[in-house]
């Protein structure tokens, strides 16, 4: 269990064009399906290609990340389970419940937390802007920031036994 959380790697199931080291162009079929938390986050990567991913995440009640920026990428996070707090630089943008998203251009600045008591499950699509690494994140300052640092309010992760979203 602890593997596919920490997993950065996409299934063999779940690769599609563009994913390095294959020259398939066929659709990715994917599942929206996760382990819950009691504490910490966890990303499960869904799909790939060269320009476009999909990963569901989760936060635990009370969970949250840093205040950051992605230069080169564009996303949407939908909130699938749960309610999240999203705040800019200047404080609150707005919640967002199940089935209700957030847009975010590159070089947009946010954080966001996980409001309700049960976890926060939520669906992430980005793309590349330009041809710069879309793998970026910057925080305020402008400097390098891990997202799994101290700075992004990483936790260690403990799954809920026994509880799934999707599953």
């Amino acid at each position: 269990m602890d593997k596919m959380i920490k997993s950065t790697v996409i299934p063999e199931a779940n690769r599609g064009a563009g994913t390095p080291g294959t020259t398939d162009v066929s659709p990715t079929l994917f599942k929206l399906a996760a382990p819950l938390l009691d504490q910490g986050r966890s990303n499960t990567q869904l799909a790939h290609t060269s320009n476009m991913w999909a990963t569901l995440k989760v936060y635990a009640s009370g969970g949250e990340n840093g205040l950051h920026t992605h230069p080169n990428e564009d996303h949407t996070f939908v909130v699938m389970q749960g309610r999240a707090r999203y705040y800019g630089p200047d404080g609150v943008i707005g919640e967002r419940g199940p089935l209700e998203g957030i847009m975010l251009p590159a070089g947009a600045y946010y954080w966001f937390e996980a409001i309700s008591d049960e976890p926060l499950v939520i669906l992430r699509v980005g793309c590349r802007v330009g041809q710069q690494d879309p793998g970026g994140r910057l925080n305020i300052r402008g400097e390098v920031m891990a997202g799994e640092s101290a700075e992004n309010k990483q936790q260690p992760v403990k799954v809920r036994e026994g509880a799934y979203f999707g599953g």
